[in-house]
């Protein structure tokens, strides 16, 4: 009276389905490949996305002593990049350009030009500083007199301390538009 034909399925009390060994092994190699992809996903979305939360030390450089430097001049003065990492090497090297306007009245302007941060030069008799790469062109006070630099050069930081002119360390300006 209650018994259940082979032909009709059984609701409530069914028996589970035996795993067969292809499966196990399928869901085995399933289970491993998302393990390794986990182990090697997590150190590489973090190493992505770190330098977004750290910010670079800001120090104070000494550039020389206050009499190295002529009133008018605009000289280039090579700094080590405090932000850089120990093994960075010659990377770790770059510039700015300082300019004496009075006897205790110092400016800096970062070398990175701010279209793609190709380093610029001073021509002292033109009195403008060039960006050979894309023929960025900025007056002697740093605004942009021709070319596809969208803002003028970064100005630093200075103070004198103890004798010594200082400019803030600060990361290397550029932006992305053409």
């Amino acid at each position: 009276m209650n018994e259940i034909t082979p032909n009709e399925s059984r609701t409530g009390d069914e028996a589970p389905e035996e795993m067969t060994r292809r499966r196990f092994f399928e869901k085995l190699s399933i289970a491993l490949g998302g393990l390794c992809a986990a182990i090697l996903g997590v150190p590489l979305v973090g190493f992505v996305i770190a330098p977004l939360f750290r910010k670079g030390p800001a120090e104070w450089l000494a550039l020389g002593k206050v009499d190295e430097f002529e009133i008018g001049k605009t000289v280039n003065v090579t700094i080590t990049d405090p932000s850089s990492l120990p093994w960075a090497g010659v990377t770790s090297k770059s510039a700015v350009w300082l300019r004496r306007v009075k006897e205790d009245k110092f400016i800096a302007f970062s070398v990175h030009c701010t279209h793609m941060g190709c380093p610029v030069r001073w021509l002292a008799d033109a009195e403008l500083f060039m960006c050979p790469c894309h023929g960025g062109v900025f007056y002697s006070d740093g605004t942009v007199a021709a070319g596809p630099p969208p803002a003028p050069l970064i100005r630093q930081e200075v103070r004198i301390a103890h004798g010594q002119v200082e400019i803030k360390s600060a990361p290397i300006p550029i932006t992305t538009t053409l």
